[in-house]
C-alpha cells in the first residue's frame, strides 16, 4: 500500500507513480492510498492499481482512515512518502494488522528543513527522534540525507537504505519531443522549476535575475510551479523591474519542452532532498546551475561536474555562476551527463532494488 497526502505536482508524487507504473505485477499487487484523491498526476496511475481516497483532507486527520484502510487491505508493506504523513502512520502503528511492514520515504534533509522552514521546529524534531526509528526501514533518497537522519536525528543506521530517484529517460525525451520551443527572444534562456515556497529560493533567484540582465539585457526566465509564495514573488519581480523578463508559467504536466530548449536550468534552492528537476535537465543535456544547498546536489556535482555547476547561496554568487555558464552556453550540449552519474538512477535499477525491499521485509517478520 502506497500512502501520499495527494498526487499533486512535486518530485515525490513522481516518484510514486513511476514506481506504480513499473512494479511486477507478477510478484506485486500495489494499492495507492491518498489522504486527498486529487492532483494532476493522477491522470498517470496505472488503471489496474486501485486509489482509496482517505478524504481526510490533512495529514494529520488521516489516521483513523489509515488503520481501516489497513484492516481491510491486510497488505505486507506500507510505504508511507513525506515527513508529516510519516509520523502519523507511524504512530498509527500499534493499530495495524500484526506483521506489517512499515517504510517511510524521506523527502526532504529534515535538519534543514526544520532549522529554515518549521514552526515549533524542536516539537518535530523531538517526533523525529523518538519516532522514527519505529519504522522497519527509512528510505533516503541522497547520502546526506541519510547521514543527517543518523546523526541528528538518532536513527539507527541499519534502519536506513538509500535509494536514489529513477529518471525515466525514454519517457522525458519522449514528452521533450512533443511540443516545439516555447520561447523567443534573443535569450538566453533560463528555466526554473518547482513549488512556490520558501524552500526553492525562487527569491533569491528574481534578485540574480535583476544582476544576470546587467551582462545580458535580452536573458529570459521562466518559473514552472505554483504555491502559497506565487503573488509575493510576482510583486518582487515588479518592484525589480522584472516584468518582461521572468515569467510565472504555473504548473506544467510536461515541463520537458521548457527543459530541453533552455540555455540553462538553475536551481536556487534552501535544502533539498534529490532534486528531481536537476536529473530531468541532464538526461536532455542542458547544463544546470544550482546552490549548494543541504541535499544531494553535491553528490550529482561530484560524479557530473562538467554539467553541473555549484555555486554560493546569496543571489550575487548565483547571478555569477549563471553568467558565466551562460557564456559558455553555445558549446554542445552534453547528451551524456545523466549517464555518467551511473545506473543507480536508471528506472530497472531503482525498481529492482523497492521490489527486492518488499519481498526481504515479510519474511523478516519476527526480526
Amino acid at each position: 500500500m502506497f500512502l501520499l497526502p495527494s498526487l499533486r505536482g512535486g518530485g515525490a508524487e513522481r516518484v510514486a507513480v513511476t514506481l506504480l507504473q513499473h512494479l511486477d505485477r507478477r510478484r506485486f499487487e500495489p494499492h495507492l492510498a491518498l489522504v486527498d484523491a486529487v492532483g494532476p498526476y493522477l491522470a498517470d496511475v496505472p488503471p489496474d492499481v486501485p486509489v482509496h481516497d482517505l478524504k481526510a483532507g490533512r495529514a494529520r486527520y488521516a489516521m483513523p482512515a489509515i488503520i481501516r484502510l489497513a484492516w481491510k487491505l491486510r497488505p505486507q508493506v506500507v510505504l508511507s512518502t513525506l515527513g508529516h504523513l510519516n509520523l502519523v502512520v507511524i504512530l498509527a502503528r500499534p493499530f495495524l494488522p500484526r506483521g506489517v511492514k512499515l517504510l517511510v520515504r524521506e523527502g526532504i534533509t529534515v535538519s534543514a528543513c526544520l532549522a529554515v522552514d518549521v514552526q515549533y521546529a524542536p516539537v518535530w524534531r523531538w517526533l523525529y527522534r523518538r519516532f522514527y526509528k519505529i519504522s522497519d526501514k527509512i528510505i533516503c533518497q541522497s547520502d546526506s540525507m541519510l547521514i543527517d537522519l543518523v546523526q541528528n536525528f538518532g536513527v539507527p543506521r541499519e534502519k536506513t537504505v538509500r535509494i536514489y530517484n529513477p529518471v525515466d529517460v525514454q519517457r522525458i525525451k519522449r514528452l521533450a519531443d512533443s511540443a516545439p520551443s516555447p520561447y523567443s527572444g534573443p535569450g538566453p534562456h533560463l528555466v526554473s522549476a518547482g513549488r512556490l515556497c520558501n524552500q526553492k529560493g525562487f527569491d533569491v533567484l528574481l534578485d540574480a535575475m535583476a544582476v544576470v540582465r546587467q551582462t545580458f539585457p535580452g536573458a529570459h526566465l521562466t518559473i514552472l510551479g505554483d504555491g502559497p509564495l506565487e503573488a509575493g514573488l510576482e510583486a518582487q519581480r515588479d518592484r525589480l523591474g522584472l516584468r518582461e523578463a521572468v515569467h510565472f508559467a504555473g504548473f506544467q504536466p510536461n515541463p520537458y519542452p521548457y527543459f530541453k530548449h533552455a540555455d540553462l536550468l538553475v536551481l536556487a534552492s534552501r535544502y533539498e532532498g534529490l532534486p528531481n528537476v536537476v536529473l530531468e535537465a541532464l538526461a536532455l543535456g542542458v547544463p544546470v546551475v544550482a546552490t549548494d544547498c543541504p541535499g544531494g546536489i553535491q553528490e550529482i556535482h561530484r560524479l557530473c561536474p562538467g554539467s553541473v555547476t555549484v555555486c554560493n547561496t546569496d543571489h550575487q554568487s548565483l547571478a555569477a555562476s549563471i553568467v558565466s555558464e551562460c557564456l559558455r552556453s553555445r558549446r554542445p550540449r552534453d547528451s551524456g551527463a545523466l549517464k555518467r552519474l551511473g545506473h543507480e538512477f536508471e528506472v530497472e535499477e531503482v525498481i529492482g532494488c523497492y521490489e527486492e525491499l518488499f519481498s526481504f521485509l515479510p519474511e523478516s517478520a519476527e526480526a
